[in-house]
């Protein structure tokens, strides 16, 4: 198997994309922030010092999304046609997040979607650490994406 990112001299390179077909393309990616229950109700009542953590961890993720290319060195700047952050929680220590990235374009949206879930992630952390510094990160993973030569993907449960 040829590496994709690699030039005949064995250097890094940005994969040439534009033979491809546009297609509207989808991935949705998820992580968690594990916590103490007390952390997670005083997220859930907006009483955290530094203020609304879920809206500033929203925007965060959708910032980050946006800006993915300029972190991850392989990645394409990509016109995004949305991106949506959503949260649940288990009533109890965890803190689930989900990150659905759209667009239409030559490639796809799945490490944008890995991207944003992670950002978000990091935001809570950092809005909370004052109260709790041993929260965990994680798993992160790509849960489904759709479009592109590759076809669609759903990861299994």
């Amino acid at each position: 198997m040829a590496f994709t990112h690699f030039n005949e001299e064995g250097r890094a390179r940005m994969v040439d994309i534009s033979e491809k077909d546009v297609t509207k393309r989808q991935a949705t990616a998820t992580s968690m922030v594990k916590m103490n229950r007390d952390t997670l109700q005083q997220i859930k009542a907006g009483s955290i010092s530094k203020g609304d953590v879920l809206a500033v961890a929203q925007v965060a993720g959708i910032m980050a999304a946006k800006r993915t290319s300029e972190l991850i060195p392989m990645c394409h700047p990509l016109s995004l046609t949305g991106v949506d952050i959503s949260f649940t929680d288990n009533g109890e220590d965890e803190l689930y997040i989900a990150a659905t990235v759209r667009t239409t374009g030559k490639t796809g949206v799945e490490m944008e979607a890995l991207t944003a879930v992670s950002a978000t992630a990091l935001t809570i952390y950092d809005m909370c650490k004052a109260l709790q510094k041993d929260m965990v990160i994680g798993p992160t993973a790509l849960l489904e994406k759709t479009g592109g030569v590759h076809g669609d993907y759903r990861r299994e449960q």
